[in-house]
């Protein structure tokens, strides 16, 4: 009987991982399709070269703003009610917004969906990794996020080939991945840690516990600061990459799909890398380390290299990816510094406050840009951010063996 019931609890572990994997599967698909289909979608709703890179920045932000306001309710709503209605409202909203996305015929109507997408969007990958870090062991719940990561990150690969065709039916195509993702969702099971919280009188899901204590905060924006570079890479240097491939000379137009393709695969890949050397070394701090140093180093090699052609910029794409590949082990690293109850709260509002930190760092770069040009500030941009995350790193005490079942007190 044992065994029967160790081999149902087994099933019910993978499954659970299969299901967080699917959910970030989509969140990725639906977080890179705009910068797939940016320029065709925007030409198609009457927008022109000129004012392409910024309508696309208003597009984007919009998302973004979405993402930080989501990640703050889901975050709650996951700490008070539990991880599972997150999966489930929040996959709703984003699959409903898509299908509207579709039909989009102005790009303030464009951005508006966009922001409520954002909103949907921003459940996702946090509740996944809260559940996955508290039903697995502190021994394998690296390789359980990792495999969220790895099978996640290949949703922008999906959305890579779907974007080469028609925009509209892009975004149709990502809403229905959601609505078969909420059918199977039906059967999963909450997080024995929090079921137990839940029964307490502690507070749950109490976003000003971390702006109370000088301490707890410190750590939770530290922990929000080690992933900005990543999301710099993503959402400028890969993005604006048709730009950046003017400022560099390219003899043939570069390609933003082609471009958030390699950079993902090479994620998914680093992501395997990244969480391999953390099992091996025990330190999720080292890892990080490593990683971003080799982000700078693949940023220095695109950004230096005149006369880019298209092979160059397929194998540069795929470096920088790999290099940003500690996402999971980033946000492992968040799900790890703080107690159950508001856990949930962190680990989806520190993700999505990194995406959303692409707000500031786009008017910076804009700025920068109107003084240095495209290539120069694309070094200014990519050196502070990473100096601002190592310095975060540095203050962050190593999570790798720690026992995640406990209650932060207010």
């Amino acid at each position: 009987m044992s065994d029967a019931l160790s081999a149902k609890a087994t099933r019910n572990v993978i499954f659970l991982v299969l299901v967080a994997s699917l959910g970030y599967f989509v969140d990725i698909y639906d977080l890179v399709i705009f910068s797939i289909v940016r320029v065709k979608s925007l030409h198609d709703i009457g927008i022109s070269d000129a004012d392409m890179r910024l309508k696309g920045v208003y597009v984007i932000n919009m998302q973004m703003w979405g993402l930080l306001l989501g990640g703050i309710l889901w975050g709650i709503i996951g700490d008070k009610l539990g991880r599972i209605k997150v999966l489930f409202g929040s996959i709703l909203l984003y699959s409903l917004a898509n299908f509207a996305n579709g039909m989009a015929h102005t790009i303030d109507t464009y951005a508006i969906i966009r922001f409520i997408a954002g909103i949907g969007l921003a459940g996702e990958l946090g509740a996944g990794i809260t559940l996955v870090s508290e039903t697995l062991s502190k021994e394998k719940r690296g390789y359980g996020t990792m495999i969220v990561a790895v099978i996640g990150l290949l949703g922008a690969v999906a959305a890579a080939m779907v974007g080469k065709y028609d925009w509209r039916t892009a975004y149709y195509v990502g809403g229905a991945l959601g609505i078969v993702l909420l059918l199977l969702r039906v059967g999963t099971f909450e997080s024995g840690m929090y079921k137990n919280v839940a029964l307490t009188e502690v507070s749950k899901g109490n976003i000003f516990m971390l702006f109370s204590n000088r301490k707890r905060f410190l750590k939770y924006l530290y922990c929000i600061l080690i992933g900005a570079p990543l999301w710099y890479v993503v959402g400028i240097l890969v993005t604006q990459s048709p730009e950046f491939g003017k400022a560099l000379g390219a003899k043939e137009p570069i390609s933003a799909g082609t471009g958030i393709l390699y950079t993902y695969v090479g994620i998914s890949v680093g992501g395997i890398f990244a969480a391999v050397l953390a099992q091996l070394s025990k330190s999720r701090k080292l890892t990080m380390f490593i990683f971003l140093i080799l982000s700078v180093i693949s940023a220095v090699a695109y950004l230096s290299t005149n006369g880019i052609t298209n092979h160059q910029f397929i194998w540069l794409c795929f470096f920088m990816g790999f290099s940003v590949g500690y996402w999971a082990t980033f946000v492992t690293i968040a799900a790890e510094q703080f107690g159950t109850n508001i856990r949930s709260t962190v680990t989806t509002t520190v993700p999505n406050f990194v995406r959303g930190s692409l707000i500031p760092i786009n008017a910076l770069f804009n700025l920068l840009v109107l003084h240095y040009g495209m290539i120069n500030s694309g070094y200014i941009m990519m050196f502070i951010l990473t100096a601002v995350a190592l310095f975060s790193l540095s203050q962050l005490k190593e999570s790798f063996s720690k026992d995640l079942d406990y209650v932060e007190i207010s």
